[in-house]
């Protein structure tokens, strides 16, 4: 099973090529058309492999959580159902089917908003190895002596800057980003990142899976009344991508946990010597980092597994 690298749309204008998603306009000029394809990126680098069908169960986890979370939030998902897309996407069926959602084009907040239930963290940007030398994570002070993987005594908010491809996302403390992007903006996207949190762990949790953090990101649309602009959820939410989920049953702080997300990816990149400074490849070779067939598809097995368990309590299907 080969993995969609990169999508080709000739008819489309393509718009951008993230880390995971290409995104392309539509001869309707309030709607995007967001396509996941199955790339993967750590530590803000590209890899040259792909995972098999990684862009599909992203959709389908993000889906599931958009429709979940709208009652604390609206989403800009308009519909994934090819028919219903405009008449120059349905010609490209075969490659956008399952991995592509039409989207509400809004105004991106240019932070991301981080929200950690539990002391953990990579090598790079770690919360734990910043609590480790100054009991603080983002700045934010903690309480004594705790432990890696130890829960927080309640989710704590720690947004990021978002950076162009290629370079680092770098954590900022929360009155930095309210002067980037206006304090009353601020306090909105903070209060809906804790609740989406709150109620997205509570869920996990009956699955059995623990939410130690995740990432959101926000945008703004014109509000139907003339007044404010409407705050969205954008992009996608709660996947393995953007979120660390840990096993429940095999939970025991102290020590790092296993994981349905990129972690596994991330450990085995540091093990290949990946290091800041190397982002171009081993030993800075311009060629870029991979990772070996045993790695891809634990990585498949570990997403494939945590949507099942997401949805292994909810019987309707999302479409």
């Amino acid at each position: 099973m080969a993995a969609l690298l990169q999508t080709d749309l000739p008819d489309l204008q393509l718009l951008s090529r993230g880390k995971v998603r290409d995104i392309y306009a539509t001869s309707s000029p309030d709607r995007l058309l967001f396509v996941a394809t199955d790339r993967i990126s750590v530590y803000d680098v590209i890899l040259n492999s792909g995972i098999p069908d990684k862009g599909k169960l992203l959709t389908s986890i993000s889906l599931f959580w958009f429709e979940k979370l709208k009652h604390i939030i609206p989403n800009h998902l308009v519909t994934v159902n090819i028919d219903e897309m405009p008449d120059e996407v349905r010609q490209y069926r075969e490659q956008l089917e399952g991995r592509t959602m039409l989207v509400r084009k809004a105004k991106i907040v240019p932070i991301e908003a981080i929200v950690r239930g539990y002391i953990t963290g990579e090598l790079i940007r770690s919360a734990w190895a910043e609590y480790q030398k100054s009991q603080t994570v983002c700045g934010i002070p903690m309480p004594e002596r705790m432990e890696e993987s130890q829960k927080f005594p309640t989710p704590i908010f720690t947004p990021s800057t978002k950076a162009e491809q290629g370079s680092h996302d770098e954590n900022i403390s929360p009155e930095k980003a309210a002067q980037l992007i206006g304090q009353d903006l601020f306090d909105r996207i903070q209060a809906a990142s804790l609740q989406l949190y709150t109620a997205a762990t509570e869920y996990a949790e009956s699955c059995g899976l623990i939410l130690a953090d995740t990432k959101f990101e926000f945008g703004l649309v014109p509000s139907a009344s003339a007044g404010q602009d409407e705050l969205i959820l954008v992009d996608e939410v709660l996947t393995p991508d953007s979120s660390r989920y840990w096993p429940r049953d095999q939970y025991e702080p102290g020590k790092g946990q296993p994981s349905f997300d990129k972690q596994y990816v991330r450990n085995a990149l540091t093990a290949a010597g990946y290091r800041k400074g190397l982002e171009s490849g081993p030993n800075a070779n311009g060629k870029g980092w991979g990772i070996d067939d045993i790695v891809v598809e634990g990585t498949r097995k570990r997403y494939k597994e945590a949507e099942q368990m997401l949805k292994s309590l909810h019987s309707e299907k999302f479409v």
